[in-house]
């Protein structure tokens, strides 16, 4: 991948496909295009071939899906897997059909059995049942991984994929009814500092233990791995450092300076216990994380009230 390669970042808007962005740009790539939803709808085979027969992209970061927290993949299933199995297919097809140099797949590890054995390595995936609250995005990472697999394997397409843990940074969705854990609790926080409130509610029992990863490191290691990686395996990205989810709410109620108690409410679902990814295969070919958890927490939250309305 060269300065002047053509890159397409498919989901230049959302959390991953911004930070790419960003560290393409400050590593020197110019040549970057996006389109957002309103330009061109993943969704639809036509558009989508048109795009790559015009633009002819080099190289594509497929980082575009449609994600939500637990709430959102518990009750809408139907719309995870079906809106990201249509986005992965007419991507990675068109990157087939079009001859694109090289694909990157960006999963989740959520693909992971629910009760896998810990740290999670590559080779656990498929080896047992899901997580039922997630279990439609789990099915459609875990079809598009393998797609790439079999046309790397078919085909000889330099299709390789990564899964990343969870996320948290700038562009996040802070939306408390369809968001993941990190952005609920900071904004959750933020309200309840700034309207005096006593207590703020945190979902389940506060026991599970959890990998967070700030998405600049992410995006770091996205294009680490396009120009130092060409496995059929994919590949997992993380810290390799967990925290419960009652420790996390700790520290974002300290870096927010938030007053009040926590309370936990057991009604709502824990999720899996325990999702932390063996990232000993990503070491081994030289990249390893940058920015702690606290660090990442203060600038997530110094973004959040700059873009809080």
């Amino acid at each position: 991948m060269e300065k002047d390669s053509k890159i397409y970042v498919a989901g230049h808007k959302g959390l991953v496909g911004s930070a790419i962005v960003r560290n393409l740009k400050k590593k020197g790539y110019k040549n970057i295009i996006g389109r957002n939803h309103s330009e061109l709808d993943l969704t639809d085979q036509r558009t989508v071939r048109e795009f790559f027969k015009e633009e002819r992209p080099e190289y594509v970061f497929l980082a575009a899906a449609h994600v939500g927290g637990i709430n959102a993949n518990n009750t809408s299933p139907a719309d995870f897997i079906y809106i990201n199995m249509e986005i992965q297919n007419n991507v990675i097809k068109a990157a087939h059909d079009f001859k694109v140099e090289k694909l990157l797949f960006l999963g989740s590890s959520c693909i992971y059995p629910k009760m896998c054995p810990q740290p999670i390595k590559e080779e656990y995936l498929l080896s047992g049942y899901l997580e039922p609250t997630n279990e439609g995005y789990a099915l459609a990472k875990i079809a598009g991984l393998k797609m790439c697999q079999f046309f790397k394997r078919q085909y000889g397409d330099n299709f390789i994929s990564c899964m990343p843990t969870n996320l948290y940074g700038p562009n996040d969705n802070y939306d408390l009814e369809n968001s993941h854990v990190m952005p609920a609790l900071i904004r959750k926080f933020h309200e309840a500092k700034v309207n005096n409130k006593p207590e703020v509610e945190i979902w389940g029992t506060g026991k599970p233990l959890r990998e967070f990863l700030h998405v600049d490191d992410m995006a770091d290691a996205c294009v680490f791995l396009m120009k130092n990686y060409d496995g059929e395996r994919h590949v997992n990205i993380g810290t390799g450092k967990e925290v419960t989810i009652k420790e996390l709410a700790e520290l974002i109620k300290k870096v927010v300076g938030f007053a009040g108690k926590l309370t936990f409410n057991t009604e709502k679902p824990d999720g899996t216990p325990r999702k932390l990814l063996d990232v000993s295969k990503l070491n081994s070919l030289g990249w390893k994380y940058n920015i702690e958890l606290e660090d990442g927490i203060k600038s997530s939250y110094e973004w959040f009230v700059e873009n809080y309305k």
